[in-house]
């Protein structure tokens, strides 16, 4: 498929990274360097060969020569005359041998770069917004296929990437349009009929819409700290901080009618204690709101410790009974303002959230250089098992860098 007209390659006023690439200055291409090459090595070879022939024709003896043919009487050519003879006969060998070496020279160099052509036209094309193209290379594993591989693999994680952020954009402002929509509304209400309101409750109304807002703007502020800054590492424990989470949300278990069962025991890493303790409440926030309904017997389990799986790592374990979920709906989770029963949010205030929580962990979980595991249980609920390294571990791995 040949490249978009915005992003021929022979354009001089082409921009890469912000650059004129008419700027540069004009050079062979990397064809005709490979021809040229090929020509120079091929001439230079034939040229060390005929010198070698050359010299040795220096030893031929330089006297005139009769033939052993009694017939042939007339002498035979002296060295000078072979000299000669081969003078010009290496001359019209050598002019041969440039012409090949140009043609084959040119077909050669056109061969082996035509897959570079191929991927040339994809990052083109990429450079223009087309993520859905894939070069897709055939043939033996070579250096072309590699690198064809890799290209098709970075534009597989870039169309995802891309993909991920036009969701969180367009579910960003659906969120932060929803109270303003709603406040209008009420303002617009209360503004046609001044003398039928009450007051006292438009106000409430309007106070609850308004913190829903800022709820949404802090938690979109946090994540975007989350992605740009490095947090704090000190040593710590992840028991200590999911204790703390526990204290913060057992009056939100004993309102939903859930039981809350713990098993703490000590998971010493190297990480933020703050930003620890948030990713803890918002799995067990997840945990509560997510679960059965009042006096259907809800449970949430925590557990701490090091992980039996893997030493040198610590993990903090939340499960939770609830509706029956699919892997397919489990992988979406961790995407921003994505609920588990869809983008709408839940009709009691009390269990409504705002689809950022699990997010917040998954970025916190990549801060610490950890991992995030959902899995669906298969009675109902939900598995959230988030491992970090422990101390020792943490004294070998590279520090957090700043992403962007």
């Amino acid at each position: 498929m040949n490249p978009d007209p915005g992003s021929d390659p022979s354009d001089p006023g082409r921009r890469t990274g912000g650059r004129r690439t008419g700027s540069r200055p004009r050079r062979l291409t990397a064809r005709m360097r490979l021809t040229l090459s090929y020509t120079l090595f091929a001439v230079t070879a034939g040229l060390l060969s005929l010198a070698v022939v050359y010299v040795g024709m220096r030893y031929v003896p330089n006297y005139p020569l009769t033939s052993s043919n009694p017939r042939y009487r007339s002498d035979a050519p002296s060295r000078q005359e072979i000299l000669d003879s081969l003078l010009r006969a290496s001359g019209y060998a050598l002019a041969l041998l440039t012409a090949v070496g140009l043609i084959g020279g040119w077909l050669i160099a056109g061969r082996v770069l035509r897959p570079l052509q191929d991927i040339t036209r994809a990052a083109h094309r990429a450079a223009s917004g087309a993520l859905e193209h894939r070069i897709a290379l055939t043939g033996p594993r070579d250096e072309f296929t590699d690198l064809s591989d890799a290209f098709d693999e970075m534009l597989a994680r870039l169309q995802r990437s891309f993909e991920a952020q036009q969701r969180f954009a367009a579910n960003a402002s659906h969120e932060l349009r929803t109270p303003l929509a709603i406040t209008r509304t009420m303002l617009q209400v209360a503004a046609a009929d001044p003398a039928g309101q009450d007051w006292g409750r438009l106000v409430t109304r309007l106070q609850d819409t308004n913190q829903r807002g800022i709820e949404i703007s802090e938690a979109l502020l946090q994540l975007a700290d989350l992605g740009h800054a490095p947090p704090d590492l000190a040593p710590t424990d992840l028991a200590a901080a999911t204790g703390e989470a526990l204290a913060a949300v057992r009056d939100e278990a004993e309102a939903f009618g859930v039981t809350l069962t713990a098993d703490l025991r000590p998971a010493p890493t190297t990480g933020n204690p703050v930003l620890l303790r948030q990713a803890a409440v918002n799995l067990l926030h997840n945990a509560l709101r997510h679960n059965l309904p009042p006096g259907a017997g809800g449970r949430v389990t925590v557990a701490t410790g090091a992980d039996p799986e893997r030493p040198g790592r610590v993990h903090l374990t939340v499960t939770n009974t609830g509706p029956r979920l699919t892997e397919e709906a489990v992988a979406t989770f961790t995407e921003p303002f994505l609920r588990g029963r869809g983008r709408t949010a839940g009709t009691d205030p009390a269990r409504r959230g705002h689809g950022l929580g699990l997010a917040i962990v998954a970025a916190v979980t990549e801060a610490h250089h950890g991992e995030l595991h959902l899995a669906p249980e298969p009675a109902g609920g939900l598995r959230a098992t988030l491992t970090l390294p422990g101390p020792a571990a943490d004294r070998e791995r590279p520090a957090p860098r700043a992403a962007g």
